[in-house]
Order: structure tokens, then sequence, then C-alpha cells
């Protein structure tokens, strides 16, 4: 891989964790009040559904997951195993394609119609 595309993965991995760790914190707290609140689960989902706020925040945490997981596990491969080349990077591409529509599934089953 060139040295261009290599200086714009990492980049894209500092990026996407930036984002990353906003919303993990803004995840865990959001959760942590809930739950001390006395909600249950499916009251968070009864306020969760059709919230197109929180429908576009799990979409960018989905995206930065998508993002810097699979930047992260072609290190590490790399690094580790001495995976490198065209190969390694289609795997680590499906990973993250995989997390993407996995982790849209789950916003949209949870949030159910809120891009409509």
């Amino acid at each position: 891989m060139s040295r261009r595309t290599e200086v714009l993965l990492w980049g894209a991995q500092r990026l996407s964790a930036m984002v990353l760790a906003l919303c993990v914190v803004v995840h865990l707290v959001t959760m942590i009040l809930a739950v001390r609140s006395g909600l249950s689960g499916a009251e968070i989902l009864g306020r969760t559904q059709g919230n197109v706020a929180w429908f576009a925040f799990y979409t960018l945490f989905v995206a930065a997951v998508s993002v810097h997981a699979p930047i992260g596990l072609r290190t590490i491969l790399g690094e580790t195993l001495g995976w490198r080349g065209s190969a390694t990077n289609l795997l680590v591409s499906a990973f993250g394609i995989a997390l993407a529509l996995w982790g849209l599934r789950a916003v949209f089953a949870v949030f159910g119609g809120a891009a409509s």
C-alpha cells in the first residue's frame, strides 16, 4: 500500500477514535442515568423508538466502529502474524462492512422507522 494510503488510514483511525470516545461516553452516561432513574429496557426502547436524534447518534457510532475496528485489525494482523497485502486488506474490509451491516441492522431494529 502506498505511503499516502497508509497516512490516510492512520488519520481515519485517529478521527474515528475521537468520535468513538465521545459516543462511548454519551452512551454510558445515558445508560447509567436511565438505569438509576429506574427505567426498564422496555421504557428505554419506548423513548428511543422514532427519535431521529438518537437514530443519528447511533448511526454515527456504528460508522465510527466500522471504520476504526478494521484498520486496527489490519495493523494487528500485520504486526503479529505478518499478514499484509491485498488479501488482508480484503479480509478487514469485509469485516468492516459486516460490522456496518450488523450495527445498522441493530439501529433500525431499535429505532424502527426513524429514518423514514
